[in-house]
């Protein structure tokens, strides 16, 4: 399925169907928890947020590509991602877009 933040596929005419989203709450192992509090004494990439992160990022987009497919899309356009954190090393991502039909 074609995704892009803009809003328009360049040569393409189509009908939108609605919006689509996706999203999860995704939090970190206590223990990546505590060493991330230490790498954070310490400066730098808190690695294991990010891959917390990363891996949310997938599994927003992979509900919303679902959700799109359930309603006959062929594309998503103006898609965006929305991230909140709902507690200490806990977040969640939205990812929601336009899902359209080409004609």
């Amino acid at each position: 399925m074609l995704i892009t933040t803009r809003d328009d596929v360049e040569g393409r005419r189509f009908t939108e169907l609605g919006l689509v989203m996706g999203n999860t709450v995704q939090s970190v192992h206590i223990g990546k928890d505590f060493l991330a509090g230490f790498e954070n004494l310490f400066g730098g990439e808190l690695t294991s947020y990010n891959e917390m992160l990363s891996n949310a990022r997938q599994i927003a987009t992979d509900r919303m590509i679902q959700q799109a497919a359930q309603i006959g899309a062929d594309a998503i356009v103006c898609m965006r991602y929305v991230t909140n954190s709902i507690t200490q090393g806990a977040a969640e991502i939205l990812a929601y877009g336009t899902a359209v039909k080409f004609i």
